[in-house]
């Protein structure tokens, strides 16, 4: 992947000035992602709303976040990638803004679609890396560094964001996102340099607006499928509907453009289908096991360790982060000597294997067990197979369109983490009717290895570097 530098007479910023501004932009983003978690309650409380509607502005957020990410990094190709950056920071700061000055839930709520302005930021500042580090066994090392941050930043994100609301109000937790955005603007503007693709023809917004729809109507219906029970299926069928017929006339309208979007010739290639096959197969697989059913295990007073409510995430979900984000550097070193699929499969085949150990903890619940558990996904997970997946993205996308794989790989992420939910605990919820809920913990277990199995095998599609326009 190349591109062109639109500004060469400009001096060039140390690569550890870019790294500290990048990282700074991915702060940016994943601060608007979870900081907010430990303050909900918090947050209905102080606009007197309800759990629903608080929730469904979490719900707004990631939806914005998506479908943002499917268009924004190929806009960057065209336009400019440190503007368009820029431009995304800044709305993001403004919408902080906005969250902490809106007086009832439907200000905050539009407030939060601005913020999802932010969703692509990750493959963003990936691009813009590697527009400027082009020796691929150094990049991976950096690119492992910024992608780390991207599973959270050790848990301290929402630690924090849990003591803001309780000490300030949780008005002052968007106080800090829009401080750390204006931040992140200012050290983009000075440190990086402007790159675009090696082509740059207009946007094909017919094209986006197709993909958005095909997309967003995907992820709403699997947002919908995941309340179970309590769903509106009728609803769902119809948004999943609408997404496959807005993709078939994506298909068709992509092929009459003369700049299309995506070429559908890319759409075609393993490049593209076999990395988007992989990462929504991993992220079914372990999504809703670590961010859903092992903190219900961890706190299930009956059949599970019977862990408190307030500290249950230092021992799930903090260990995993903090491990994930620790280990990525080192991540980063094996891909850079044995290369990118290798380390994806050792990581895809230890998360299986964790998996696996989650049976023997379904039923013999304990902290220490939990916390194992944990640490080795974040090892496997957070630390290895969601940046090698990352970064395959951006390795693999071609010179004339660098945004596109980088894009459809992000709504891959976040299209996977939806399913999860809902193939995940239909399953859990499923066995445990009949069996018992030990029973249906141990059975979501099972299927989230069996998905990794599969995830492991479509590893094998995706091509090497080199080979990646056959």
């Amino acid at each position: 992947m190349t591109t062109q530098t639109m500004n060469k007479p400009q001096k060039t910023a140390s690569i550890a000035a870019l790294m500290t501004a990048l990282m700074m932009a991915v702060f940016a983003f994943q601060l608007n992602a979870s900081m907010l978690s430990p303050a909900l309650t918090t947050m209905e409380k102080e606009l007197h709303t309800t759990s629903s509607a608080i929730a469904l502005t979490q719900t707004v957020f990631f939806t914005a976040a998506a479908l943002f990410s499917l268009f924004l990094p190929r806009l960057a190709d065209i336009i400019g990638r440190k503007k368009t950056l820029m431009g995304m920071l800044t709305l993001t700061a403004l919408g902080c803004v906005l969250s902490a000055l809106a007086p009832n839930v439907t200000v905050l709520m539009i407030a939060r679609i601005l913020q999802g302005v932010a969703g692509p930021i990750v493959p963003m500042t990936l691009i813009m890396l590697h527009a400027r580090v082009t020796d691929e066994t150094r990049y991976a090392k950096l690119m492992a560094i910024l992608t780390a941050v991207n599973g959270g930043i050790g848990g301290v994100d929402a630690i924090l964001g849990g003591w803001l609301a309780g000490t300030f109000g949780f008005r002052s937790i968007f106080w800090v996102m829009a401080a750390v955005g204006v931040l992140a603007v200012a050290l983009i503007a000075i440190f990086a340099e402007e790159t675009t693709a090696e082509e740059t023809p207009a946007m094909d917004w017919l094209g986006v607006i197709l993909l958005v729809v095909a997309v967003g109507g995907v992820y709403l219906s699997f947002n919908e499928m995941q309340k179970l029970a309590s769903a509106n299926w009728a609803l769902a069928f119809g948004l999943l509907i609408l997404g496959i017929v807005a993709f078939v006339g994506f298909w068709f309208a992509e092929k009459t453009r003369k700049a299309p979007m995506i070429p559908t010739h890319y759409l075609k290639q393993r490049r593209t289908w076999g990395l988007l096959l992989t990462t929504l197969l991993t992220m079914t697989g372990v999504f809703a096991i670590m961010n859903g059913v092992v903190p219900a295990l961890a706190q299930d007073g009956k059949f599970g360790a019977g862990i408190d409510t307030t500290v249950v995430s230092l021992v799930t979900l903090t260990p995993y982060a903090l491990v994930g984000l620790a280990f990525g550097p080192v991540a980063g070193i094996l891909a850079s000597r044995f290369g990118y699929h290798k380390v994806l499969r050792f990581g895809l085949i230890v998360s299986f294997v964790t998996s696996l150990f989650g049976i023997y903890v379904s039923h013999k619940p304990s902290v220490w067990a939990l916390v194992v558990m944990c640490v080795i996904m974040g090892i496997s997970y957070a630390g290895t197979a969601n940046i090698m997946l990352n970064g395959l993205g951006i390795v693999l996308s071609p010179a004339d369109n660098t945004g596109y794989l980088p894009g459809l790989n992000a709504g891959a992420f976040n299209l996977g983490a939806g399913l999860s939910y809902v193939v995940l605990y239909a399953v859990m919820n499923g066995v445990a009717a009949s069996s018992g809920q030990t029973s249906g913990y141990s059975a979501s277990m099972i299927a989230g290895a069996v998905l990794l199995v599969l995830a492991f095998v479509c590893s094998f599609l995706i091509p090497r570097v080199e080979d990646a326009d056959k």
